[in-house]
């Protein structure tokens, strides 16, 4: 493996990188620019419009496609075009079962691929979000049914992927990189082909300190906004404004970092990594008690955005069953495209549920699916807003943020808007009509 290090060195390696969704196309083309780059997926739809220079992205313009197409960048389904590449990137999904257990089918498959093709003198980076311990105890051990043996004929390594969607500040290269291989070696080698294309990498001891880096991460940031959640419930209840009083702790220049509340978390690591870790935890004997919990306060807090749904709809003599609600936002953030695990999809099927009519808008996300079956975006926000009893905002957008909730109220033909994240701080709310999570509660 030792070729490797001048093969990075004179830039004459081939990357392979499995999986071209929100985490192995932006790092498939900050690769392009300097290697050659063979980008696998499993999807005809996604190779086919990668081939033709368009990117499912938003993150990544169809120019950035473009630039490196059948030059550098080469989009596939064919496992057997990796088959060159000197590095192999597993970037595939981790969800969870239905159980809330890790299903790591997706890398299971990813690595039974690659030991069809696996040559020594490989290296294999795993970059799927994931318990720590899956690298040496699961990937590792697939790989070696090939017959050769890790370390020794060929590297493993795991590199945390860390992409937040929308965000221009912080792309690829911009964010540190957490790198940890099977021994030092491994750790050595990963370490320096990153360091090609992002400007700060960080080694840790091995894979399983790297794995567990990436748990702490969104564990963190699940239990504090289990805390603003919590708190805000409680404010609520007490006739205080949670947003107020967050937004004045935060001027605290010590010892506190703001969190705020929601109707829930989205996205495909916060919502499902506290699940990972209780997974790996139980396996050793313990039961954690604290994580779990904040798990279940912020999946309640889909239940309660619907909750102020129907006090508003009573608040205006209105039952949910028949009522047309609309909900704005499909995305799990602000100004993004991504839906995956959105509190959207469990507020629509709670909304479907108690027998309301729904409709949905998202100036980005084109449809969404849940339970309560597939719902499709309004063309445009008037016709989202049109006849509505009530308009719930679960998501942010910049677009929504510049309406006048006069003419909302005035569009919809009805006074009820349910606010989950604080969108018209800036507007007069005090109108009996007007619900948001940690705002003033209103008894009715």
């Amino acid at each position: 493996m030792k070729d490797l290090c001048t093969k990075i060195k004179n830039q004459s390696i081939n990357v392979g990188i499995i999986g071209m969704g929100y985490v192995g196309l932006p790092l498939a083309i900050a690769f392009a620019q300097k290697f050659n780059v063979v980008g696998y997926d499993i999807s005809e739809k996604i190779a086919d419009h990668l081939s033709r220079g368009k990117s499912h992205i938003l993150d990544v313009p169809d120019d950035y496609i473009k630039n490196y197409l059948n030059k550098s960048f080469y989009p596939t389904t064919n496992y057997l075009d990796l088959e060159k590449s000197d590095f192999i990137i597993i970037c595939v999904p981790t969800p969870l079962t239905e159980e809330k257990e890790p299903d790591l089918s997706y890398i299971k498959n990813a690595c039974q691929t690659i030991g069809k093709i696996l040559r020594k003198g490989q290296f294999i980076i795993l970059e799927s979000t994931t318990y720590p311990g899956t690298t040496d105890e699961v990937a590792v051990p697939i790989l070696e049914e090939t017959g050769l043996k890790a370390r020794e004929d060929f590297g493993v390594a795991f590199s945390p992927e860390r992409i937040d969607p929308g965000n221009k500040k912080y792309t690829v290269d911009k964010i540190p990189k957490i790198v940890g291989g099977i021994n030092e070696d491994c750790t050595e080698i990963a370490a320096m082909l990153y360091g090609c294309i992002i400007e700060k990498v960080i080694k840790v001891k091995d894979a399983k300190t790297a794995e567990s880096v990436k748990m702490l991460e969104n564990i963190f940031r699940n239990v504090n906004i289990a805390l603003a959640n919590e708190l805000c419930l409680i404010f609520e209840k007490m006739g205080i404004n949670a947003w107020e009083v967050i937004d004045a702790a935060a001027t605290k220049p010590y010892g506190f970092m703001p969190f705020y509340p929601g109707p829930g978390i989205g996205g495909h690591c916060i919502p499902l990594d506290p699940f990972y870790m209780s997974y790996a935890a139980k396996r050793y004997g313990f039961i954690p008690r604290f994580i779990e919990t904040s798990g279940e306060i912020n999946e309640f807090m889909r239940v309660h955005a619907v909750n102020l749904v129907e006090k508003g709809l009573k608040q205006v003599d209105k039952k949910m069953f028949g009522a047309k609600v609309t909900v704005m936002g499909l995305a799990y953030k602000k100004n993004i495209d991504d839906a995956r695990e959105s509190p959207s999809i469990k507020i629509i099927e709670e909304l479907a549920n108690r027998g309301a009519k729904v409709r949905v808008y998202d100036p980005y996300v084109k449809s969404i699916k849940t339970n309560a079956g597939e719902f499709h975006s309004e063309k445009n926000i008037e016709d989202g807003l049109m006849g509505a009893d009530c308009t719930v905002f679960v998501v942010d957008h910049d677009v929504f943020q510049g309406m006048e909730i006069e003419r909302i109220r005035v569009l919809a033909g009805s006074p009820i808007v349910v606010d989950c994240k604080n969108i018209f701080k800036n507007q007069k709310t005090d109108f009996n009509e007007y619900f948001g999570i940690g705002k003033i509660s209103k008894n009715v």
